[in-house]
């Protein structure tokens, strides 16, 4: 018994070391990719309020308050860039910093690897399908999506103060009917990741509910985002539809926050910080929503071509 044991964890230990020797791979490549076509851009110089708006978010994204929703309500409420810019940026901008927190956590619990692969390997499947859809998306499509997201996003940050989450399970594996549902249902998040809409909390909330151990949760959640974020976003930087000197800026100032939160701070209350994020992004939805199904109809939103 001591021997399968002993045997289970050297399996483990090789599976995750490839993945985040992948993930690192991934990682440099997609910072090469990001800087040559900012420069081709002549988009290099980050914007200096996406540096703070990028530490603000990616810190409390660390110790579990969320990164989608904040962000794109505050670019919202301040119009840095027009709405269908959002999903590019979100996923592109926050690409790194995910990265640095999934080198950081992942290794830290233990769940099935098999589990843990075929999830991730099942969202970023949805994120290549979603990103090109999202490009070809009308506007107003993109913004009642996000604007949906948003009221999703506060509604799951209520019922985490308020303690209606599901608590989950002890299990680190799943039995064959659920563990498929939680490779297809992470398969339909990677999809939604390329509209803005945050797979963090809805991949806690089917985890738990299928009975797995909430804390077996996390590297699945942190191990999805990690790798389609950067592979979906090889093709936001590329589209008109993105302002990478925000992408940049939140990459730059997101970077150094999540290690601060990771080593330093570790744990905050967030219950009030949750009530604000609350009312802020209920604003944000409601003027998206307004753009998307009650506003006249506007120019179409774009950038000049790259320069090749």
């Amino acid at each position: 018994m001591g021997a399968t044991f002993e045997l289970a964890i050297r399996w483990l230990t090789t599976i995750v070391g490839g993945l985040l020797a992948a993930l690192s791979a991934i990682a440099i490549y997609f910072t090469t990719v990001l800087l040559r076509t900012a420069h081709k851009r002549g988009e290099l110089v980050p914007k200096p309020e996406a540096i703070g708006l990028g530490a603000v978010t990616d810190f409390f994204d660390t110790l579990g308050i969320g990164s989608f929703a904040p962000t794109t309500a505050y670019m919202k409420l301040r119009k840095m860039a027009p709405d269908s810019y959002f999903p590019a940026i979100l996923n592109a901008g926050h690409a790194l910093p995910t990265v640095a927190q999934a080198l950081i956590f992942i290794t830290l619990v233990q769940v099935d690897p098999i589990l843990l692969i075929s999830c991730i390997v099942a969202s970023c499947a949805g994120a290549f399908i979603g990103a090109p859809i999202v490009q070809r998306s009308p506007v107003r499509l993109v913004q009642g999506i996000v604007g949906v997201a948003l009221l999703i996003a506060a509604a799951l940050y209520a019922l985490s103060n308020l303690n209606l989450m599901p608590v989950g399970g002890e299990a680190l594996t799943l039995p064959t009917a659920l563990f498929a549902v939680a490779v297809a249902g992470h398969f339909v998040m990677g999809v939604l990741m390329m509209f803005g809409i945050g797979l963090y909390a809805p991949s806690l909330v089917l985890l738990s509910l299928l009975g797995l151990n909430p804390a077996a949760a996390f590297p699945i959640m942190m191990g999805s985002c990690a790798f389609l974020m950067p592979i979906s976003s090889l093709n936001f930087v590329r589209s008109e539809r993105i302002d990478l000197r925000i992408v940049l800026g939140i990459a730059l100032g997101g970077i150094p926050a999540v290690l601060i939160a990771a080593f330093v701070v570790k744990s905050l209350d967030l219950v009030t910080l949750r009530w604000l994020v609350v009312v802020v992004v209920l604003y944000a939805a409601a003027l998206l929503l307004r753009g998307a199904f009650f506003a006249k109809a506007a120019p179409a939103e774009g950038k000049p071509p790259v320069v090749p």
